[in-house]
């Protein structure tokens, strides 16, 4: 089998305006859909976070990918790392999310492989990662700090006939109270058995106080996690987490950098867990040495692929890590490719993030995946079990091109309600 085709269809999503550290979510979210066509008719997909520099890296990696064999991908990954220049781990950026591109596409063509893969060979993608763990897949609540408002075409209106989780995703969300009212909407819908905010929007007071009232209003069985996205001194961090101990199951990246987080964790009594201060295999000999975190959020996007997901897996049942999965906006090819990682990892041992409730919109045929008491069963059928709702791609690359965005950047939309507000790698 040969790769002889390869097809690459930036889209848009609607996004509700959701707060977090870098600004505020423009109306639509970015996504690039790839396709890789082999000369048996078979096609493999995949789904990155969407950037023009993403898509522009990708078209090049072309050149690698035509008349590569999709079952060897230790070979198609070692040629693209000679066609490509290495990227550092510092080109993660300071942003909440990462700013590399070659590991983008590494992930892009790893998903997609092992589409074509298990479509070739008639078994799900969890299969060839090592082997079915769990059917079903648990998921956690993810709650934002919002303004009010849907997000794509309905921009920041609201739906007046909207009911349930739909009416609750348009309403404002700025303080305790608000919070958890989305979280009794978010439960109530999909079943979530775990809960996570998204911090670093307001003084770190306030959220302490939202953490306190979902566990008054939750109770002390259900785990909650809280993300300020490395945006406080490592002073504000300790005072905080010494708030929060006995409320949290983790405390995500309260401070920028391997020796803060190790610095946190020696004082405060929680497990912390990060997706910014290890993001690269070249930072798990720091993470090893500083002891920065008790619990590495992999995300398939960022890491290089599934593959590389699994080997970090295995680095973490090593070196005594929890392992879970961080999360970013994505449709449901992302959301099949990421339910596989967890179906198939042994030491899964946290609710995997996901920001798939805040979308409605979905280009694979037969809709978006059910997200039941708080799981997604693993999709049947061989490969990612998922295949491309033409029509529906073809309008979300309208969206695309008519919505006029080309890379995701928060501060824009949060000046129009914060005139000159500007992102800070450390706010408090």
């Amino acid at each position: 089998m040969r790769i002889t085709e390869m097809h690459i269809t930036p889209i848009a999503l609607g996004d509700p305006p959701l707060l977090n550290a870098a600004g505020l979510h423009a109306p639509f979210a970015l996504r690039t859909v790839v396709e890789l066509v082999a000369d048996n008719g078979l096609t493999g997909l995949a789904e990155v976070p969407g950037s023009a520099a993403v898509d522009a890296v990708l078209a090049d990696s072309r050149n690698v990918v035509i008349g590569a064999d999709p079952m060897n991908w230790h070979a198609l990954k070692a040629a693209l790392g000679a066609y490509f220049k290495p990227e550092s781990s510092t080109a993660r950026g300071d942003a909440p999310w990462d700013q590399r591109k070659v590991v983008q596409v590494y992930s892009a063509l790893d998903v997609a492989c092992l589409d074509l893969a298990g479509k070739a060979l008639g078994v799900p993608v969890a299969t060839l990662l090592g082997g079915i763990c769990r059917e079903r897949v648990p998921y956690a609540a993810y709650l934002f700090y919002k303004y009010e408002g849907a997000g794509g075409d309905l921009a920041f209106g609201m739906d007046p006939l909207a009911t349930g989780w739909a009416a609750a995703r348009q309403k404002a969300a700025l303080d305790p109270d608000g919070i958890v009212e989305q979280a009794r909407a978010m439960v109530a819908e999909f079943g979530f058995q775990s809960i996570k905010l998204k911090g670093g929007v307001f003084v770190p007071d306030e959220e302490v106080a939202a953490m306190k009232a979902l566990q008054k209003a939750f109770g002390p069985g259900v785990p909650l996690r809280y993300d300020p996205n490395a945006v406080w001194k490592t002073e504000t961090a300790i005072r905080a987490g010494r708030q929060l101990e006995g409320v949290l199951e983790y405390f995500e990246d309260p401070a920028r950098g391997q020796e803060a987080m190790a610095e946190v964790r020696r004082a405060v009594k929680l497990p912390l867990a990060t997706n910014m201060c290890t993001t690269s295999f070249d930072d798990l000999p720091g993470a090893v040495q500083h002891g920065s975190e008790d619990i590495i959020l992999t995300d398939h996007h960022y890491w290089g692929g599934l593959h590389s997901s699994m080997e970090l897996a295995a680095f973490c049942k090593s070196f005594s890590r929890g392992v879970s999965m961080h999360s970013n906006n994505h449709a449901g090819i992302s959301m099949a490719a990421m339910t596989h990682l967890g179906a198939a990892m042994p030491n899964l041992t946290y609710a995997l993030d996901t920001h798939y409730p805040w979308q409605w919109e979905e280009i694979i045929i037969g809709g978006r995946l059910p997200i039941e008491s708080g799981c997604v069963t693993l999709p049947k059928g061989p490969g990612l079990g998922v295949e491309l709702d033409r029509p529906a791609l073809a309008r979300a690359h309208q969206n695309y091109l008519r919505c006029g965005l080309k890379e995701r950047n928060d501060e824009p939309e949060m000046q129009k309600k914060v005139p000159g507000w500007k992102f800070q790698a450390t706010r408090w």
